[in-house]
């Protein structure tokens, strides 16, 4: 019988660069979640709002008597206030077992045992998470403004409003990292993610509850600090230079919101760690 050479051999496939491993959980994440046909329901009724208001623009470019449905700057930061109800739910539905499921199973050890950090763990669930709340907030606010340039055929209220790219842009990706941080550190607090559901939505529910208090009974809003909620909706109306509805600096409103990020993360990275065994 031959006896064959099991000496040393040299690896012949292909290495995946460092840092990258972040993508296999995000890409896996993301397609397990679009299997959920409940889930691709709700995300077609988050874009009803877009379908609404680009009729309405189609109509006020096409009939001269519609011209009070011709969009300012205003109408885009309305559109996007609509949208923050789909932030919340999609969050909730797509956040809640993000790391909790995990722990829940043990698996956290088992993810962070491969060649694959603590930062890139995280970074590849709140990609899931960031992925589908753009979805519904940045993409159909500027492809509403790109609607509107289409039916008027021209690009003269883009360029007459260009402020509106960066303010889209800016308050999409702002709205988006505050709710996606904010879950998945409550996320990584629980193995049970009906809790963890239930806390970002009595966190959402009770600061804004906390702030119409505090403003019935001194008959000010300059609490809305206490509101992440509120906070964001400040520096929106800054953002798209409009008159702020709180009486809250802006400067204030953006540290508030900063300030819930920074403690998120600091959470995240406090509780996916792996653990050292020694023998």
């Amino acid at each position: 019988m031959p006896i064959h050479d099991q000496g040393y051999r040299r690896y012949q496939g292909t290495r995946a660069a460092i840092g990258t491993a972040w993508r296999v959980m995000a890409r896996a994440g993301v397609l397990t979640i679009v299997t959920k046909r409940v889930f691709l329901g709700f995300m077609l009724i988050a874009w009803i709002p877009f379908i609404v208001r680009a009729v309405s623009f189609y109509v006020a470019s096409t009939i001269q008597q519609a011209s009070f449905l011709a969009p300012n700057g205003e109408t885009f930061r309305e559109f996007l206030d609509q949208q923050g109800a789909f932030v919340f739910f999609v969050t909730i539905y797509v956040g809640a077992g993000l790391i909790a499921n995990d722990r829940r199973a043990n698996a956290l050890q088992l993810y962070l045992s491969k060649p694959m950090t603590s930062a890139e763990y995280i970074a590849g669930k709140l990609a899931i998470l960031f992925i589908f709340l753009v979805g519904v907030t940045f993409l159909p606010g500027m492809l509403l403004l790109l609607t509107q340039a289409i039916f008027a055929g021209s690009f003269t209220f883009v360029r007459n409003n260009i402020y509106l790219v960066p303010a889209i842009t800016l308050f999409s990706l702002t709205q988006v990292l505050l709710a996606s941080t904010t879950m998945l550190a409550l996320s990584s607090l629980s193995k049970s993610s009906r809790f963890v559901a239930v806390m970002y939505a009595g966190l959402f529910f009770f600061t804004t509850a906390l702030f119409n208090a505090l403003r019935g009974i001194t008959g000010r809003s300059s609490f809305a600090w206490l509101s992440p909620s509120a906070s964001l909706e400040q520096l929106g109306d800054v953002m798209f230079r409009l008159e702020p509805r709180y009486q809250l600096s802006p400067a204030l409103a953006g540290l508030a919101v900063a300030v819930l990020i920074a403690g998120s993360i600091w959470i995240l990275l406090r509780r996916v760690r792996g653990v050292e065994i020694v023998t």
